[in-house]
């Protein structure tokens, strides 16, 4: 589902976030752009430390104040009555109108985002309240509603237990119910279901793109699971060190990576890395070495130390962001344009 003008949801343009410390400053984000369509997924993908949450956050506006984040660069999103907003620069008070209004998270942890002495329908009821004006028996009315849409069994009786009363994976539908409770046009999920078993996980990321069918939200999904990424993806945008090192479709990307990074990525799931008429590898593929301390990057290329693929270049500059072909970019100096875009250019 688009809008008729194709206009993004969501336009994230040289996202930059840096954090001062005693030893120096951190560059977690470094000039990330990327958008997202009306009804389309984007998987935000990368080892950990590699600037996802950082990213989610910044676009929250949800850092800490103590950590005295030094955030620069654009964040521009449509909002249901087609008015575009950028999401650094807004005051606190718009800002807090659309949080959990037309614009949702669902954490990591949700044992550690659900309050433990309210119980879940309070919870999903006081976002109604203050978002929508419902007043408290609607407000608890609309709750149901909304435990029952993402399938929480027996939802009448569940919606006076708290927290601590629920499994892993019912916790896991109560965030998404309080992130879905206002309607949301963009949710962020932050490695919604990395906690959870295998099928519980299935379960919750069918009931994902169920709710995105039904109402047209754009997703931010931020994950390291590639395989989830593959199934439930539009577009990809692979991070490394706080950068953006690949930028394609989904189905491009996995088909033909550029970046030896994401190369690598693809190459450790289990029977990627051998061909056809190969016998079974003894050992599943793994990138070398370790991500460069944040504190002290490499001049060059970021991934330089841990790449097969490196030339002498690749340690005197970062390579810019190519673009290879419609709707591909790749930072690396191996990378060729397409030879009808070099002619445009």
């Amino acid at each position: 589902m688009t809008n008729a003008t194709n206009t993004p949801r969501l336009t994230v343009t040289n996202l930059s976030t840096s954090f001062p410390t005693e030893d120096g400053l951190i560059r977690s984000v470094a000039d990330v752009s990327f958008s997202i369509q009306p009804g389309k997924t984007t998987a935000l993908v990368g080892e950990s430390g590699s600037g996802k949450s950082v990213t989610s956050l910044t676009l929250m506006r949800l850092l800490p104040k103590t950590a005295n984040a030094q955030v620069s660069g654009s964040a521009s999103f449509v909002t249901r009555e087609g008015k575009t907003l950028d999401l650094l620069q807004i005051g606190k008070r718009e800002m807090r109108s659309l949080r959990g209004n037309q614009l949702s998270m669902i954490f990591q942890e949700p044992m550690t985002s659900l309050n433990p002495v309210f119980t879940i329908g309070e919870q999903i009821a006081e976002s109604v309240r203050l978002h929508k004006g419902l007043d408290r028996k609607a407000a608890l009315a609309h709750a149901l509603r909304m435990l029952e849409l993402v399938e929480i069994p027996a939802a009448a009786q569940r919606i006076h237990e708290y927290p601590h009363q629920l499994s892993g994976g019912m916790r896991q539908r109560v965030m998404i119910a309080l992130a879905m409770a206002c309607d949301p046009t963009l949710l962020i999920a932050d490695e919604p279901t990395t906690a959870l078993d295998v099928t519980i996980q299935a379960q919750i990321l069918e009931l994902m793109r169920r709710l995105q069918a039904e109402t047209g939200m754009s997703i931010l999904f931020i994950t390291h699971n590639l395989g989830v990424v593959a199934h439930h993806a539009d577009d990809v945008v692979v991070l490394y060190s706080g950068r953006v090192v690949e930028r394609a479709p989904v189905r491009p990307l996995f088909a033909q990576p550029e970046h030896p990074y994401t190369q690598g990525l693809l190459a450790c799931l289990p029977g990627k890395a051998r061909q056809p008429g190969q016998p079974k590898p003894k050992r599943l593929f793994a990138i070398r070495g370790q991500v460069s301390s944040p504190l002290a990057p490499p001049p060059g290329c970021a991934f330089e130390p841990r790449c097969d693929k490196a030339l002498p270049e690749c340690r005197s500059a970062m390579p810019p962001l190519i673009d290879i072909r419609q709707d591909r970019q790749a930072r690396c100096v191996r990378v060729q344009p397409d030879a009808q875009l070099a002619r445009v250019a």
